[in-house]
């Protein structure tokens, strides 16, 4: 539990020994509280100092694990490498509560830890929910941000009818409260080992660790007065016409929720973004695909 000044009445920190000897995770831990004591966990790679830094953001049901293969290609360019996971997953504090977990709550998060941490010329790396909310912040102080790594992810802004294929998965993930997440990722991710797929369960003792991943499907905004799609409007607005960095978009062509249609739909937002590259046999998560995407986005921006 944190401390008795949080205004939460349950909160959950998954034992350190939980993420032991994890394959491919090596980073030292680090953590940012919250004035509420809420504790937000990230990585944080490469030189202080360095002229650019990667801030990536994972989505549901994951957690900066996911970044394990471009989180080296990213360092090796000499440049800062920051990866938080939201609060309810990873190594960050899980309020018990699924009414604790709102759109803002996860937003003002980030914001805080980029102002904590003094970030400077961005390069903004966002798939899944990471997107969902990353895809807000920088119009909060567009001059931190000078560049976007897109992957299979969209903008709520509750004007659209939700897709089949979200709404497929918003049931399967209510129907399973204590949704076995290292089988869910391995259908996802066919390559994962056992050992990988279970690193991505390993923050969740029991279903009670899971509420902020139980929550996020709830969340996504259906109707332009539900929490976070004011939010996404302006961005909308903000990416169609004030968007002036680098941009850069990946698809995982097997993705059946946020696939080649819904990216094609964002990419026509996301001002002067050149082609897509599209990964044929990259599925949701294609950070699972991301070594050479990381490659190519050292380059490109």
């Amino acid at each position: 539990m944190v401390g008795e000044d949080t205004p939460l009445a349950s909160v959950l920190r998954t034992p350190d020994e939980k993420f032991a000897d994890l394959p491919g995770w090596t980073h030292e831990p680090r953590y940012f509280q919250r004035p509420d004591g809420l504790r937000l966990h990230y990585v944080d790679e490469g030189p202080r100092q360095a002229t650019r830094t990667w801030l990536c953001l994972h989505g549901q049901p994951t957690w900066s694990y996911l970044y394990r293969r471009m989180i080296p290609v990213f360092a090796a360019a000499g440049d800062r490498v920051v990866a938080p996971d939201f609060l309810g997953f990873g190594r960050s504090d899980k309020p018990v509560d699924e009414a604790a977990y709102t759109f803002e709550f996860h937003r003002d998060s980030l914001l805080s830890l980029v102002e904590a941490l003094d970030l400077r010329n961005i390069v903004l790396v966002v798939q899944d929910w990471g997107g969902l909310i990353g895809l807000t912040l920088p119009m909060a102080a567009p001059a931190r941000y000078a560049s976007l790594l897109v992957m299979n992810t969209t903008l709520g802004a509750g004007d659209q009818p939700l897709g089949d294929g979200f709404l497929a998965w918003r049931a399967f993930s209510n129907k399973n409260p204590d949704m076995d997440i290292a089988r869910l990722m391995q259908r996802a991710c066919p390559h994962l080992s056992d050992a990988e797929a279970e690193a991505y369960a390993a923050p969740y003792p029991d279903a009670t660790y899971k509420a902020g991943v139980r929550r996020f499907p709830n969340l996504v905004p259906d109707r332009p007065d539900t929490g976070g799609a004011a939010l996404s409007r302006e961005a909308r607005n903000f990416w169609r016409t004030r968007w002036t960095g680098k941009s850069l978009m990946a698809i995982g062509m097997k993705d059946p929720v946020l696939g080649p249609p819904v990216m094609r739909a964002l990419h026509g937002v996301i001002r002067n973004c050149p082609p897509p590259i599209e990964i044929a046999e990259g599925g949701h998560f294609l950070q699972e695909w991301g070594e050479e995407i990381a490659r190519t986005t050292v380059e490109a921006l």
